[in-house]
């Protein structure tokens, strides 16, 4: 990104943070075995790249000093043998996340005291690396006060594959079925379950999506008899 157009006000850096964030769940996640072929422990030192347009890419640190921007943690490569590969990808995500963080408050230098404070709890609210990777909870405040009724939509199928909505009322007879969804999480962007977004999940891997992040609308749902994210379209055409 050339400094001329880098991200200045709070919401184009989160947006900036945000992006950066899904290219890299992605290498993490459902491109998992692309990223860890890539990190071959024969090669100079590589890091892993968040980019602003949402894709990833694993490649030498730049030359340039002072760098542009903070870098990434350098030679992830050499430990991947060494470890438990789950373990690796832990310790790749905790370094990415502290990148992340680094990369926008660099853009973020100019804002002021309250500004930053609002960058950083939109970034707080976003599950980090880490818990996606390990599968971590995060854990949730509690709201002090009843904020009233809200319904939602969660979709589910039937054996014969046939969608079906069922709404329901958060404050009511679904409160176990809301502590049994609140701490899902996308699988495309990694967000929190929320009451209020429209959700879809894959036939075939059972992971959960923000329709929006899959470009799947409620009516368009219900003419699909299976669903298959993108990753498992992606699979089965291979």
């Amino acid at each position: 990104m050339e400094m001329g157009s880098s991200p200045r006000t709070v919401e184009e850096i989160f947006k900036d943070f945000s992006s950066r964030r899904s290219g890299i769940v992605r290498a993490l996640t459902s491109d998992v075995d692309d990223f860890y072929g890539l990190c071959d422990p024969e090669k100079e030192n590589l890091c892993l790249y968040g980019h602003p347009n949402e894709t990833w890419e694993v490649t030498l640190p730049a030359e340039e000093v002072p760098p542009e921007l903070p870098e990434p943690a350098l030679g992830i490569n050499f430990a991947r043998d060494g470890m438990n590969r789950k373990d690796w990808l832990s310790l790749v995500a905790v370094h990415s996340d502290s990148w992340l963080l680094s990369v926008a408050f660099y853009f973020g230098a100019r804002l002021n005291r309250n500004e930053r404070k609002r960058l950083f709890t939109m970034m707080n609210d976003l599950p980090t690396l880490f818990e996606i990777v390990t599968e971590r909870k995060p854990t949730k405040d509690k709201p002090a006060t009843d904020s009233g009724s809200k319904s939602r939509v969660v979709t589910k199928r039937t054996s014969d594959g046939q969608v079906k909505s069922n709404p329901k009322l958060m404050d009511e007879s679904c409160e176990d079925d809301d502590d049994e969804h609140s701490e899902t999480l996308c699988g495309s962007c990694g967000g929190n379950y929320n009451a209020d977004e429209f959700w879809i999940g894959c036939d075939i891997c059972e992971r959960w999506y923000h329709g929006k992040c899959v470009k799947i609308t409620p009516a368009k749902a219900e003419s699909i008899k299976q669903y298959k994210c993108p990753s498992c379209m992606k699979r089965s055409r291979q």
